[in-house]
């Protein structure tokens, strides 16, 4: 799936991936995809929690290597 946006949140840990996410998606619209990648293993289901709370779909949660790959649509 196409992304209409990438983030790169390598490196960084909780809760700062989640914080550039909410950040990013608030300049997005709504139906765009924002797709993010992470070093932070937390980061998984702290998406999943993320979206549960903001209402924003988790589309695809994705792990290769020591990355996590995270695509969210913007509600």
């Amino acid at each position: 799936m196409n992304a209409d946006k990438e983030l790169d949140a390598r490196g960084l840990n909780c809760p700062l991936p989640i914080l550039k996410a909410k950040k990013a998606l608030a300049d997005m619209s709504s139906g765009q995809i924002l797709r993010v990648v992470s070093t932070d293993a937390g980061s998984v289901r702290d998406f999943q929690a993320f979206a549960k709370q903001t209402g924003n779909e988790l589309v695809e949660q994705q792990t290769v290597g020591s990355e996590y790959f995270t695509l969210l649509k913007r509600r």
